[in-house]
């Protein structure tokens, strides 16, 4: 590590909390200082089990806590947006899970608000700075792969309970916000092979039983400036776990057959007339290259791939998912 350790507050202790801050602060010498959440004994047993140095009261007192300077935010989907807000207007740098809000309006405000703190926010797609996609990206750039032609994004995993907030309309949940936002992100990225960002052509989706409006499955089509198109899928019913991600090109094809995982399979398969060969990138976790670069960007100025414009674009294009497959935009969460 270079400077100081970031000095960082968790809201609420979710269960990706472990794998996206905990390890990752530990792995690069940065402080966790504080955590807070709605049930005080949560984050005690949280605070002890993971060396934050101390419980705060509540959210609000996280977010306005003079020795907290990076504020991560794991909390459910429909939670992101205001509390991103309000560590935004306290002045702090935010880190938060994905999506970042609910909508496109509320997104947009997100942006605005980045713009008026003057301070760093990052959407943690964390998979973007792992050697994995970095290297599907260096074989398009190499032309190995001859020209972009299609790319084609798998997300699918078991159900969780039907009491999970995954499945909460008024928390904005929908296998599209869990997992959709990756497949679309994972597509968007390819726009510099591609002429420039897709837009939508069409999309279809399925409703989660017993839940209206949410969506347990969602399917999109995409197309690129220069025709390149795209496939993005989301499952969150499924037998089986996927997250692949698949570019095609005149030349070859690559794959990862975990992206978003590449701790548990960091494989790139590459296939061209030269024969096929697989490679493998490392098992070292996706957020510690993150929280890394997030690290680096605050103590060097070293710029980032993901900003609060990035996040807003992802999030029209969930919008737009969701209206083309007859579903409801996700509402914004009051909270009091």
């Amino acid at each position: 590590m270079t400077g100081e350790p970031l000095r960082i507050g968790v809201l609420g202790a979710a269960r990706i909390a472990e794998l996206a801050i905990v390890g990752p602060a530990r792995a690069g010498g940065h402080r966790l200082v504080a955590v807070a959440a709605r049930d005080r004994a949560r984050a005690e047993t949280f605070a002890a089990a993971h060396g934050v140095e101390r419980v705060v009261g509540s959210y609000a007192d996280l977010v306005a806590d003079p020795e907290v300077e990076v504020v991560y935010n794991p909390l459910a989907n429909g939670l992101h947006g205001p509390w991103n807000l309000a560590a935004l207007a306290a002045g702090k740098h935010v880190l938060t899970e994905k999506p970042s809000a609910s909508n496109a309006e509320e997104a947009a405000e997100i942006h605005e608000a980045v713009a008026k703190a003057g301070t760093v926010f990052m959407e943690g797609f964390h998979y973007l700075f792992h050697p994995v996609t970095q290297r599907l990206h260096e074989l398009l750039g190499s032309g190995e792969l001859g020209e972009l032609r299609s790319v084609r994004t798998v997300m699918s995993m078991p159900a969780p309970a039907d009491s999970d907030p995954r499945w909460s309309f008024p928390l904005a949940g929908g296998a599209l916000m869990d997992l959709g936002c990756y497949s679309l992100h994972a597509q968007r990225v390819l726009a510099p092979w591609a002429g420039g960002e897709p837009r939508l052509v069409e999309a279809h989706g399925g409703e989660r039983p017993g839940a209206p409006g949410v969506d347990q499955w969602l399917d999109a089509e995409l197309e690129f400036p220069n025709g390149v198109t795209g496939e993005a899928s989301c499952n969150m019913a499924c037998d089986e776990w996927e997250f692949s991600y698949r570019i095609t090109g005149t030349r070859g094809e690559a794959v990862a057959t975990n992206f978003v995982l590449p701790h548990l399979d960091d494989r790139v398969v590459v296939r061209t007339d030269a024969g096929e060969r697989i490679e493998e990138l490392g098992r070292r976790s996706s957020y510690t290259y993150q929280l890394d670069a997030f690290a680096a960007r605050l103590r060097q100025g070293t710029p980032l791939p993901l900003d609060s414009a990035d996040a807003l674009t992802t999030m029209r294009l969930i919008d737009d998912c969701y209206r083309a497959a007859g579903f409801p935009v996700r509402p914004r969460t009051v909270t009091r």
